[in-house]
């Protein structure tokens, strides 16, 4: 990938199409290459649906390769949601696509005069911007049908629904998947929101006569993938446990664990968690689509296949399997223990275009507000159709889960820099709690994940309800994720690297064989410090100050049952976190 492909769509006329070379940016790839874009060309105080504000599409340094894990996609931004740098991370097929192309980055600048809808055409000819306002409000399903119909079953799209066109904050982009459908979503952070206000309502990716990128050292490369892979299917986690039950396999794990948070955070346990398990969502998805449908992958090249397919009760197709975090979100954060409710609510959120954890959040909140009874599923999916049709109620709750407690009074409202937590309760996983506090993104599990340490005893152990060690592992962990998210490989890979030195040194040699270069652990530290390091810099200049790096205070006096324990690091420790 040499070139990034820049639409300013502040132009006089009509929307302006420039390719460049990497130049400044050169060898940086997804997180890396967002981060770096928009902490030098966007001003820190700028409105985040205002014209200064940028949105980078970025494949990772990997993608479009052979590298088995390569598809993943970073989406940056600063974030509407926070107000602080932003990168959302998805699957799909685009990032395969954009890299194959030839492309490191997508940049939508500048913001349309006219209240006009576009749409993008991106092949090895070159680029198209077109009006199309007869994608107006509608769902990412329409947009893609649309899109197929206009080029070709064999196309990656990537979309906005109603909420990325009304800019809301809980907005996502989707991403389509190998069946081309709009499955994959760069859920966090509204980016979504800031699609909406470039005008651009989907962006078509045609790879056709484009051939797999090439590595520098093509037996190095070659010998490393194969040991990776290798890697990656002998360990139990992403070998068996995730392939089997999806990343829903999770629920029981830490409901047992005491860290599910149930019914907006009262609890750490829910008690009808086994009728929405990865266990049962997997019997339920091979019943009634055949075996095999619980396993999946959401992109050319992935081993570990932890998505799956889920189907109605008529055998039809409904939406891909809920993952984890989204089955907790409109589950057992709400009180809801129907997996057929929560697929529908998980259809309506991908069609829509919403962070089914912003989204699921939101609607606990509203549910602690009086708006809905705690387990009333109906009336949760009445809640998520407000905001795709647009009505007042829906566009606050489209906005997160922060503006819907502040509208409605509520106390309790688990968000770290105005973004929503994710599916553990930072009570009883304390080193997931230091992630939440001083993530650059927000509340984030993925910035760096510590329930696999806490609790799956991933690389080591350290006790979840205790302070001690969960510092150190939290920056560890949110190093190395920046670098991975650079290079278009999925998170999960962690599990194997963590766990076998050989899978990590293969990692390694992968990408040294891919760039002609040799690469080392250090030098895989050094670039998530220098990513971490960009963002913080952002975030400060945006307003950001050690205050912002805190959970709110009744995670500090709220004993969570059932080990009836509160959050326990301190201020002064959790300003340690970036002392590198």
């Amino acid at each position: 990938m040499d070139k990034i492909l820049r639409i300013k769509m502040s132009a006089d006329s009509s929307p302006e199409v420039k390719t460049e070379s990497m130049g400044d940016f050169a060898g940086l790839g997804g997180r890396g290459l967002t981060s770096a874009i928009i902490s030098k060309e966007v001003p820190p105080t700028c409105h985040p649906l205002g014209e200064d504000n940028k949105l980078v599409i970025a494949p990772g340094l990997l993608s479009g390769s052979a590298a088995a894990m390569s598809g993943r996609i970073s989406v940056g931004c600063k974030s509407p949601l926070t107000g602080g740098i932003k990168e959302s991370n998805a699957g799909g097929q685009p990032s395969q696509m954009l890299g194959r192309l030839g492309y490191a980055a997508i940049v939508l600048e500048g913001k349309p005069k006219a209240d006009t809808l576009y749409k993008v055409f991106v092949n090895k000819d070159g680029v198209e911007v077109k009006e199309d306002n007869s994608l107006c409000m509608l769902g990412n399903y329409a947009v893609v049908d649309k899109m197929k119909a206009e080029f070709g079953e064999k196309i990656g799209v990537i979309s906005i629904g109603q909420a990325g066109e009304q800019k809301l904050a809980g907005a996502s982009i989707a991403f389509s998947d190998m069946e081309v459908r709009p499955t994959r979503h760069a859920g966090r952070g509204g980016v979504g929101a800031v699609m909406g206000s470039k005008g651009i309502k989907a962006i078509v990716v045609d790879d056709a006569g484009c051939g797999v990128r090439s590595p520098a050292d093509p037996e190095k490369f070659k010998a490393a993938n194969k040991t990776f892979v290798a890697g990656l299917r002998k360990h139990p986690v992403t070998g068996e446990g995730l392939p089997a039950y999806g990343t829903n396999v999770l629920t029981n794990v830490i409901n047992e664990a005491g860290a599910y948070p149930t019914k907006n955070f009262m609890w750490g346990n829910f008690d009808n968690c086994q009728k929405i398990s990865g266990e049962t969502e997997a019997e339920i998805e091979n019943a009634r689509g055949g075996e095999g449908s619980a396993t999946h992958g959401c992109h050319r090249g992935c081993v570990i296949r932890c998505s799956g397919t889920y189907y109605d009760k008529d055998g039809n197709y409904l939406t891909k399997q809920p993952e984890y975090e989204t089955v907790w979100a409109h589950g057992g954060n709400c009180g809801i223990d129907d997996l057929d409710a929560i697929a529908e609510i998980d259809r309506m959120d991908d069609d829509f275009g919403l962070d089914t954890i912003e989204m699921g959040a939101t609607v606990a909140v509203a549910m602690e507000a009086g708006l809905a009874e705690f387990g009333d599923a109906e009336a949760a999916i009445r809640l998520v159709k407000e905001v795709g049709e647009g009505t007042p109620l829906g566009k606050i709750l489209g906005s997160g889960a922060a503006v819907t407690g502040k509208v409605f009074g509520v106390e309790r409202v688990p968000v770290v820099k105005g973004q929503s937590m994710p599916a553990y309760d930072p009570r009883g996983v304390q080193g997931q709690g230091v992630t939440y506090a001083t993530s650059t993104m927000g509340a984030d599990h993925t910035a760096g994940y510590a329930v696999a340490t806490n609790i799956l005893g991933i690389g080591g152990t350290v006790d979840p309800l205790k302070p001690e060690g969960q510092v150190e592992l939290s920056r560890n962990l949110q190093i190395a994720t920046a670098a991975v998210d650079s290079t278009g490989m999925c998170v999960f890979i962690a599990f194997a690297i963590l766990d076998q030195t050989d899978t990590f040194q293969a990692l390694l040699d992968l990408i040294g064989g891919f760039i002609g270069a040799e690469m080392t652990a250090d030098g895989v530290t050094d670039l998530g410090k220098k990513i971490l390091i960009m963002e913080r810099e952002f975030n400060e200049k945006a307003g950001f100050t050690s205050k912002h790096d805190r959970l709110p205070d009744y995670f500090k006096s709220e004993k969570l049952p059932p080990h009836d324990v509160t959050f326990a690091v301190t201020d002064e420790e959790l300003d340690q976190v970036f002392n590198f």
